[in-house]
């Protein structure tokens, strides 16, 4: 199995990581070098999407390019930017990791998600359960998951967008099963918290926990991972269980400007992720698993989504900020949750 984890990712992360300190000019390749710093889960999928966009550019230019990429939780990544790593692009999971690089850097404008259509998010997910062969502890909804007997598995949310995404759906499905009643939403995230028997630091590390270590009666991941999953290991008949709602989960991109433009990458960085918008793009992130706003993909592949309630950061909790202010914050909500 351990070898199965590999080739799904699990080798990639250390190469990934050990990007941080490299630059794309440092590359004795004379062929452009553009670096994608992107999430913890995102390294097949931009492995395929970086292939298929230097077909697309050397049809286009006559030119070849060289794609580097950096995984990490999204808020890992984009701390080393700040600290240093000259990355072109950033495709990530969590709007305020890239408005930090804006905040803390002035690394890119301010409007980023002005530059590209669908608020500069070219795809998009939902969260959802794994569980094991046949569902043994009958698993159907966000209100299973609070019970004593089922052990969960969830990338921390202080690290991971894909656990605060994770966080925030089931914030959502308690505020309105219990009519934004705030004791009872807390207890019910009380409960919730109380079954996570591990929380890694990145959704490729709770993948890893889950699937190789046995460890955990659910996952709590995005639902293009969970269905790379089980497509990956057919011999566990691993289950998808999508709950009734979950959380709209984005995948903000946008063109780190300084660093693009000292490596003499901005037209390069640029086409990049505006060819993720491309009908054949958005035919391969569907692939992928990934919900995708092109209508004619979109009617293609309306048989592969289940429909559920999508709740947005704005209905759960106002906005970005205020979420990461109230939540997310040392001493916030999560952390009062979390005392014993």
């Amino acid at each position: 199995m351990a070898t199965k984890l590999k080739r799904f990712g699990k080798t990639l992360l250390a190469s990934g990581l050990a990007l941080v300190l490299s630059s794309p000019l440092a590359s004795a390749n004379e062929k452009p070098t553009l670096l994608n710093s992107s999430y913890d889960i995102a390294r097949e999928l931009f492995a395929s999407y970086n292939e298929h966009f230097n077909t697309y550019w050397k049809e286009k230019t006559g030119e070849s390019v060289e794609i580097k990429q950096s995984h990490a939780g999204s808020s890992r990544q984009a701390q080393a930017i700040i600290q240093g790593l000259r990355a072109d692009v950033v495709t990530y999971n969590q709007v305020t990791d890239v408005d930090i690089l804006y905040e803390k850097g002035k690394l890119l404008p301010k409007d980023w998600r002005d530059k590209f259509p669908n608020a500069s998010s070219p795809y998009y997910s939902t969260m959802a359960f794994l569980v094991r062969k046949d569902n043994p502890k009958n698993i159907k909804d966000w209100d299973d998951l609070t019970r004593s007997d089922v052990g969960l598995v969830l990338p921390n949310p202080k690290t991971s967008g894909n656990g605060r995404y994770s966080y925030l759906a089931a914030l959502g499905y308690a505020q309105q099963k219990f009519d934004h009643d705030e004791a009872k939403v807390d207890a019910f995230l009380r409960e919730f918290l109380g079954q996570v028997a591990v929380f890694d630091t990145g959704g490729r590390g709770a993948t890893n926990t889950f699937v190789e270590r046995g460890i955990g009666d659910a996952l709590l991941t995005f639902e293009s991972e969970i269905q790379g999953i089980i497509k990956a290991f057919p011999e566990q008949e691993f289950q998808i269980v999508v709950p009734s709602s979950s959380f709209l989960a984005e995948f903000p991109v946008a063109v780190v400007e300084k660093p693009a433009k000292r490596n003499g990458n901005l037209e390069l960085a640029n086409a990049y992720l505006e060819h993720l918008y491309a009908e054949d793009s958005q035919r391969l992130l569907a692939s992928f698993n990934y919900r995708v706003h092109n209508p004619v993909v979109k009617e293609e592949t309306a048989a592969q989504f289940p429909d559920l309630q999508l709740l947005t950061i704005e209905e759960i909790a106002g906005n970005w900020d205020n979420a990461m202010q109230v939540h997310f914050a040392s001493g916030g909500k999560l952390d009062q949750l979390q005392r014993r």
